[in-house]
């Protein structure tokens, strides 16, 4: 492990110590990595598209709307390469969400959370895509 020294303006400090006591960190090393490891994360996603990632899809859609459920199942199917499992729940009368838990390359993970996004139907989501390195 390697010591690294920075320094930051005032404001900044006192706002990541802030952050750091905020999400319950120990100390503000394990803060600083888990922002690191974010950022390079999303980096890999954007030079390398088609890098492995997970990810969780969630959002909200009306289940009385004609057809949605199944195009969203019909979805899921066709990309079975990608899903690797989803859980439903009903949340009131017209109104569920779905998680669908994805696999594969950053790109047609994105892909297919877009699709899905889109579809009429769908209120709302969002899509949590997190890099696969090496370890």
């Amino acid at each position: 492990m390697q010591r690294l020294t920075i320094s930051v303006e005032d404001d900044l400090a006192a706002d990541f110590e802030t952050l750091v006591q905020a999400r319950g960190y120990e100390n503000r090393s394990e803060a600083f990595r888990d922002l690191l490891r974010r950022e390079l994360g999303q980096a890999i996603v954007e030079a390398q598209p088609d890098a492995p990632c997970v990810a969780t899809l969630t959002y909200l859609y009306d289940h009385h709307e004609r057809t949605t459920a199944n195009r969203l199942a019909d979805m899921q199917h066709d990309h079975h390469d990608l899903t690797v499992s989803t859980m439903h729940a009903h949340l009131g009368h017209h109104l569920c969400v779905e998680t669908a838990i994805l696999r594969g390359p950053a790109s047609q993970v994105q892909a297919f959370a877009q699709q899905v996004l889109a579809q009429r139907g769908v209120r709302q989501g969002n899509l949590h895509l997190v890099p696969l390195d090496d370890a």
